[in-house]
């Protein structure tokens, strides 16, 4: 028997004043993102920008209720604590973008897929929208992106808040061709 999924609708709706923003990001992301969220957090006075790192190489063990999880290493033979690393340079970066005092920012280390991580944070931190970083050239797109559909556009189809895609590069309107430009 099918279960009716919830959709979106005016009850459902999450207030952008004073509401929590999360905001997803990837080692070597540009700048942009960060500033564009803490933008929004104090154009709505957010209450607190949750930035999340979803590492595709760890499986969640557990999902607790603040949108934190208890992850484990994908394979069982990998007891690496490099992702340790990874969430200490993540935080490094995002200290030196949020250097004047601004809204209070906290850093989320999940696991497994982007979309499903992201969507459980913004439900337990019941945010007013996620901000993510898109990028338009297919070359810069990686071969699973390619073929599975960006994080913004699973977001916008498996969940209810409004996706905010900060675009991170453009195509010049001349290089592009497209069906009707013939």
């Amino acid at each position: 028997m099918a279960t009716s999924v919830p959709q979106p609708a005016p009850e459902r709706l999450t207030q952008f004043a004073k509401a929590a923003i999360v905001v997803g990001i990837v080692p070597g992301i540009p700048d942009l993102v960060a500033l564009t969220a803490r933008s929004l957090a104090e154009a709505t006075g957010a209450t607190r920008v949750h930035f999340a790192y979803c590492d595709p190489s760890r499986i969640v063990v557990r999902e607790n209720a603040d949108g934190s999880v208890v992850h484990a290493p994908l394979s069982p033979d990998n007891f690496s604590e490099n992702w340790k690393d990874c969430a200490r340079e993540l935080e490094d970066h995002l200290e030196g973008c949020w250097q004047e005092p601004g809204p209070p920012w906290t850093f989320h280390y999940l696991a497994g897929r982007p979309d499903r991580a992201l969507t459980h944070l913004a439900r337990a931190v019941d945010a007013s929208v996620i901000v993510v970083g898109a990028r338009a050239r297919p070359s810069e797109r990686s071969f699973r992106e390619l073929f599975e559909g960006s994080v913004a556009l699973h977001l916008m189809r498996h969940q209810h808040r409004p996706v905010l895609s900060v675009p991170l590069t453009v195509v010049d309107w001349k290089e592009s061709r497209t069906a009707w430009d013939r």
